[in-house]
């Protein structure tokens, strides 16, 4: 991502859906901050108010409060947008477990409604979130996109039936699409509470009230932990790439390396120690492992690299070392 990349959307209206969300939000400021015009559509059923406070005040904003489950709120968030940028998803696989149907609902028709309002509205380009839990029980490393494996939950099959909708949208309507498939995001603003929290937040929060953070299994479980600003550098990458043999296809959104739970819950422990001793001394704890999870996760990121010029700049120590300096500032 680079300043003449965002130059080149001034001018132009770019719509967020989950703008109010933990990555939504990041692309938000990010696109505001370099004066380009965002629509930000939410239910805040996930996504917070106080994520996208500092905008609402920014005349290039506009917060519309809607649901991608219906079509009228779809169309109205498209409504002379150039560019989507579609976040907006009902995330985590026990979360899916628990109540498949309302994450259908959310991750396929929704996700159908907002690529009818967007061709509808001859929208240029629709970018959106795919997820790492595509490859499924496919168990090779490093994921590369052409192999994927069954689908472990009903999130993961919600996610691959986005990326097939898309591929139609191309081929039916000639809507450009590209999927992201987002490996493990962690940073700034992702929240730490909830049943269905992820793990970098919820173990520093446990940390901070010097709790033990719970690791599921015996923490040999690996993740490709990708910092956010490397995923928002991702999607303004592939919302400005004119290359057309970039686009109507998927990338691995990550690093390319992994890291176990048990290193984690060590580094996490390590840098909060920095801000208070006390958590040095704080005991690991164990349970067992949850249902659908999959056992290691790691990206090939070389077809991001080739195709949209993807340079990653931040590896698990320099993201983890951000994201523990404002967890500190903003959840104590």
């Amino acid at each position: 991502m680079t300043e003449q990349q965002l130059k080149t959307l001034l001018g132009k209206t770019v719509l967020i859906t989950g703008g109010a969300g933990f990555i939504g939000s990041n692309l938000c400021e990010v696109l505001l901050d370099h004066n380009i015009k965002v629509v930000c559509l939410d239910n805040f059923s996930t996504g917070k108010r106080t994520n996208i406070d500092p905008f609402l005040s920014n005349d290039n904003f506009k917060l519309i409060e809607g649901d991608i489950r219906n079509l009228d709120d779809c169309h109205n968030a498209c409504t002379n947008v150039d560019y989507v940028l579609h976040q907006a998803a009902l995330g985590s696989v026990p979360r899916s477990i628990n109540d498949p149907i309302t994450t259908n609902d959310v991750n396929v028709s929704g996700f159908l409604n907002m690529l009818v309002a967007a061709r509808d509205a001859k929208v240029k380009r629709f970018v959106y979130a795919a997820s790492s839990s595509t490859y499924g029980d496919h168990e090779a490393l490093p994921k590369i996109e052409d192999t994927i494996g069954k689908p472990l939950s009903p999130y993961a099959i919600t996610k691959y039936v986005n990326e097939l909708y898309a591929e139609i949208f191309f081929s039916t309507y000639k809507l450009d699409t590209v999927g992201l498939r987002y490996f493990n995001v962690f940073g700034k603003r992702q929240d730490p509470n909830g049943a269905y929290a992820a793990v970098i937040p919820k173990f520093v929060q446990q940390y901070i009230n010097h709790e033990s953070p719970i690791i599921n299994g015996d923490g040999s479980y690996s993740r490709d932990f990708t910092f956010i600003d490397n995923v928002v550098q991702m999607n303004i990458n592939a919302l400005t790439v004119d290359n057309k043999d970039a686009l109507n296809t998927v990338y691995n959104v990550a690093y390319g390396e992994r890291t176990t739970l048990i290193e984690l819950a060590t580094l996490l422990k390590e840098y909060l120690s920095e801000f208070d001793s006390v958590i040095g001394n704080i005991e690991i704890k164990h349970r067992d492992n949850r249902i659908g999870d999959i056992p290691h996760s790691l990206a090939s990121i070389d077809k991001a690299k080739q195709l949209l010029n993807y340079d990653p700049k931040y590896n698990i120590n320099s993201g983890l070392k951000e994201a523990v300096k404002w967890y500190w500032e903003n959840l104590k």
